[in-house]
């Protein structure tokens, strides 16, 4: 479902500085024609960047919850992706809301933490395979990353390759650079079919490896760092054991990599 344009204030977006965050205070400031509600602050992430939107609850002051099932970006009159941030209810759940109605926004952690996982883990593949990604999708039940190169690709190197880096548990840690550090190293953005955006002065990176621990030691090296506004564990460690389950050749320069968690 796409929201209808939106002329809604901004939504505060919890997510983009803890991950972690499952559920918060909010309050409605703006509804739409089709029942999709916009809060003005969220843990709800929505689809972008190739991972899908958060689902989950939002709980009113009477006890009772409407079931949220996607979270989409706010759109303006001429169709440009707004500030706000727009709660798409489950088939059903026409309880109306109304402006200014306090609500608890929680979201479907379990589901969420899934697509944490395979978020960095398609990290991790881009720094195994370096080469241009032209296409991404996450999902809670696999992810897959198309690059574009015509070479082969070894299912089970890449799928030990990232058995060593789950285990070597590297740290996640977010970041900013600004237009001109981007600039000046255009090799920081992995992918050929979404940009980062532009226009406020930073730019928010994700970097795995290459920090400095608790104790202030030097941490390991840098595994990855790129332009990323999507959800991430904080340690590769939390991943857990995922494989390559699909390698695919979609065209003359693209190859497919499928991942799905091990059984």
């Amino acid at each position: 479902m796409t929201p209808d344009a939106l002329s809604a204030p901004s939504t505060q977006d919890l997510f983009r500085e803890d991950a972690y965050l499952r559920e918060c205070q909010a309050t409605v400031v703006a509804g739409q024609p089709d029942g999709g509600i916009v809060l003005d602050r969220s843990v709800f992430y929505p689809l972008g960047g190739g991972q899908a939107g958060d689902s989950g609850v939002l709980g009113r002051a009477d006890g009772s919850t409407v079931a949220i099932a996607d979270t989409r970006k706010g759109k303006n009159a001429e169709g440009q992706p707004t500030a706000a941030i727009v709660h798409v209810p489950a088939p059903g759940e026409a309880a109306p809301i109304a402006v200014g109605e306090p609500v608890t926004a929680r979201i479907d952690w379990e589901r969420r933490h899934r697509l944490m996982r395979f978020h960095t883990t398609t990290h991790l593949l881009c720094h195994l395979v370096a080469q241009p990604v032209n296409g991404c999708s996450i999902t809670p039940d696999y992810a897959r990353l198309d690059f574009h190169m015509d070479g082969a690709l070894d299912k089970d190197a890449l799928t030990a390759g990232i058995a060593r880096l789950v285990a070597e548990g590297h740290a996640v840690t977010l970041g900013t650079v600004n237009d001109a550090q981007l600039d000046a190293n255009p090799a920081l953005v992995k992918s050929m079919s979404v940009q980062p955006p532009r226009g406020t002065g930073q730019v928010r990176t994700v970097r795995v490896g290459g920090a400095v621990d608790a104790a202030g030691d030097a941490g390991t090296l840098q595994i990855d760092l790129q332009p990323c506004g999507g959800t991430h564990v904080a340690n590769t460690g939390e991943i857990g054991a995922v494989v390559l389950t699909k390698i695919e050749k979609k065209g003359a320069m693209s190859r497919r990599v499928v991942l799905g968690f091990a059984a």
